[in-house]
């Protein structure tokens, strides 16, 4: 997975940074929060507006501090539960705005239904992709296979969206055909996964209420 492999050479990258933002006192939270908000409006405004080229640039620039603010986290000390969440709740939203920017400008102005499926699937299969992994590992499973995550997922749209507006045909296309397939494999990777771990384990059962004083006092026959 491009994720795993590429962490190594990214930390190196931002290293300089991280250092520069830890001496003015810089949170991860922060850079958390700016990456979210700016890719989701250059999504919504520019990829939304057809300006697919920039959008797709400018997104670039902002999911890069999604890479920056884990490394800062680390430089602290080691991220919160809070940072986490933020983090992880700021990708959807940010995945989701691609998506939805796309679905916009082709239902519109750049009218074209097949384009508008495909991203429309790809959104859902995105979702699903992080649901399975999330909903495994809160019954204390692992779920890191599949052929394609984040990483990939953002390259192929991105990538696609970025030389359909420099106006090679079809590039978006094989982009999101390519995604949809990969994401199709990967879910069903994911739930395999799930379903070989899960073999002989019964789901913890929920913690059962104290009984209240009257039915202490007076149980049934």
């Amino acid at each position: 997975m491009l994720g795993v492999n590429l962490r190594p050479a990214v930390a190196r990258f931002w290293a300089p940074v991280v250092r520069g933002l830890l001496r003015v006192g810089v949170t991860a939270d922060a850079v958390t929060a700016t990456g979210t908000v700016g890719a989701v409006a250059a999504a919504v405004f520019l990829i939304g507006n057809g300006w697919l080229f920039w959008g797709a640039a400018t997104v670039t620039v902002f999911v890069l501090l999604d890479m920056l603010d884990g490394a800062l986290a680390r430089a602290r000390g080691g991220g919160s539960v809070f940072g986490a969440v933020l983090d992880s709740t700021g990708d959807r939203a940010a995945d989701a705005a691609i998506f939805a920017g796309l679905a916009w400008w082709f239902s519109g102005e750049g009218d074209n239904r097949l384009l508008v499926l495909l991203a429309l699937i790809c959104l859902v299969l995105g979702v699903l992709t992080s649901y399975v992994k999330a909903r495994a590992e809160g019954v204390g499973l692992t779920c890191d296979v599949g052929v394609v995550e984040r990483t990939e997922r953002l390259i192929l749209v991105l990538v696609g969206t970025g030389f359909t507006g420099l106006g090679i045909p079809y590039a978006l296309h094989v982009a999101l055909w390519a995604l949809l397939a990969g994401s199709a494999v990967t879910v069903a990777q994911r739930f395999a996964e799930v379903h070989r771990q899960s073999r002989g384990r019964a789901l913890p059962a929920a913690p059962s209420s104290a009984p209240d004083a009257s039915s202490a006092a007076d149980p049934a026959p």
